[in-house]
């Protein structure tokens, strides 16, 4: 792959079909950018964002300190909460550690394919973020993700899955062969995650059934019409892989995940939630 990402394609949309792509966004990671020229570039970027959120969630909850600064730019924004979890489990530990070491692999990656063109990390707020996600989703407004396990747990749920929706919308946006590859290949790890951290959270018991049902309730209420969620327990019993009736992940554009980490149902919004300041990069805007 060229340092820049030289022999990406143009995807033109034209105004005029903005409103059939929005009602098909499960057939396109960009629907709602109608009126941009969107990049593979710019989606790369957009994943580097998230995967700087996930590598300094684990990597603070797992070690203590998060990504070194070789790993986030010359001009990187600061980021706040977030502290070395009491583990009790070995297994669930060791798990995480490894999460944690795939996250910084991927952030690695993206940084090493952009080159140039990586975006430096933004500012990233776990207090607050967890805060007004834990109050929207019912849980009260004094939520630490990094107090225990189960916590710790059911923010990387949070995380995880909005990622791997993510990553399955993008299979259609992405025109390059080799970044397709690259792409589908972190969507399965991220996948992995998702469904070890719910399976845990299951085994958990009943509180822990409600607290990841009441988060994922209130990430689809954020990412506008539509049922793309689901907990972790559903009709009296587990739910580790969430997917449509044909057993196919969900899918979402960048506004809705936009929506989510921003912790907001508007429109036209471009920070908050975890990004006080937004995202970096062309992709920023709900």
């Amino acid at each position: 792959m060229g340092h820049a990402l030289s022999r990406r394609r143009t995807l033109l949309l034209g105004a005029s079909t903005g409103l059939a792509l929005a009602s098909l966004s499960n057939r396109a990671l960009f629907a709602a950018q109608a009126a941009q020229d969107i990049k593979d570039e710019d989606i790369f970027q957009f994943a580097l964002n998230l995967e700087y959120m996930e590598a300094e969630y684990y990597l603070r909850g797992t070690r203590g300190k998060g990504l070194d600064a070789s790993d986030i730019g010359a001009d990187p924004g600061k980021v706040t909460g977030g502290g070395k979890v009491p583990f009790k489990s070995k297994a669930i530990k060791e798990f995480l550690e490894e999460v944690a070491e795939n996250e910084l692999a991927h952030v690695r990656f993206y940084r090493k394919t952009l080159g140039g063109s990586a975006v430096d990390r933004p500012a990233i707020d776990f207090d607050a973020g967890f805060s007004a996600a834990a109050k929207g989703a019912g849980l009260g407004s004094s939520f630490n993700a990094f107090e225990n396990e189960m916590n710790f747990l059911l923010g990387g749920m949070l995380f995880e899955d909005v990622g791997v929706t993510a990553y399955a919308g993008a299979a259609t946006a992405l025109k390059e062969k080799e970044h397709l590859e690259a792409a589908a290949g972190i969507l399965a790890v991220e996948a992995y995650h998702m469904g070890m951290a719910r399976s845990q959270l299951y085994e958990m018991g009943e509180e822990a059934w409600k607290a990841a049902n009441a988060l994922s309730d209130a990430r689809d209420k954020l990412d506008g019409p539509g049922d793309k969620d689901q907990g972790i327990r559903v009709d009296g019993k587990a739910n580790i892989v969430p997917s449509n009736p044909d057993g196919i992940a969900f899918r979402r554009t960048p506004q809705e995940v936009l929506h989510i980490v921003y912790l907001t149902e508007q429109s036209g919004v471009s920070k908050g939630g975890f990004y006080p300041n937004g995202m970096n990069g062309a992709l920023k805007t709900t």
